[in-house]
């Protein structure tokens, strides 16, 4: 019985994240307000209060959910393979579906603000890359030292891997911003030639 209430809890919370992406991504950040939040799911203002203090931590958690199923997906496609290319290929293939998948929801988040409100916005979306970009470098480092150890990858010092590192994933961010672009035209032959070009600069 005692498991009850935190279900509830969790029940509600799933509600209230569901909501607010949908509201988000309609409306933009900017013009989504608690009230509205409560009223998508049928609960006054202070319901929502019990849980999150304001639209920003419910924001925050929205875009922590994300990371988290993102990277729970890509996970779970990298491990039915088993070379290193064919990782380096789910992993990217898994990240930019999902990102289509979510449609307009990224590019429409800061429509309507002014400039002291775009200012504070983009300090959260950096924020967040950063979350991104550490989450998804351990991933990246998990490949990369078992492709090291089945001989794939050249053995590198810590350092040489943690830039290595940096240079994949900020490569991969160029070529995800010039997909969404191109609306993904391409997206399976683009994933294949990324992940061949980056085993081919690690092989022996």
């Amino acid at each position: 019985m005692s498991d009850i209430p935190a279900f509830k809890e969790d029940f509600v919370q799933a509600q209230i994240l569901q909501a607010a992406r949908r509201l988000f991504q309609v409306h933009g950040f900017a013009k989504v307000t608690m009230d509205d939040v409560g009223k998508a799911i049928g609960k006054g203002r202070s319901s929502i209060y019990y849980y999150y203090k304001n639209k920003e931590e419910i924001f925050d958690a929205v875009i922590h959910t994300e990371v988290r199923e993102t990277l729970v997906a890509m996970s779970r496609e990298i491990v039915k393979v088993t070379t290193t290319e064919q990782k380096l290929k789910a992993f990217a293939l898994t990240r930019l579906r999902m990102l289509r998948e979510s449609g307009t929801f990224y590019l429409s988040l800061d429509s309507g603000m002014d400039a002291d409100a775009l200012s504070q916005f983009n300090k959260i979306k950096i924020a967040h890359h950063n979350l991104i970009m550490q989450q998804e470098g351990d991933l990246m480092r998990e490949i990369i030292k078992e492709g090291i150890a089945q001989k794939e990858v050249k053995p590198m010092p810590e350092k040489e891997l943690t830039m290595t590192i940096f240079i994949l994933l900020s490569s991969f961010h160029g070529l995800k911003r010039e997909l969404i672009l191109a609306n993904f035209e391409g997206l399976e032959s683009v994933v294949k030639g990324f992940a061949h070009l980056m085993l081919h600069g690690l092989k022996k």
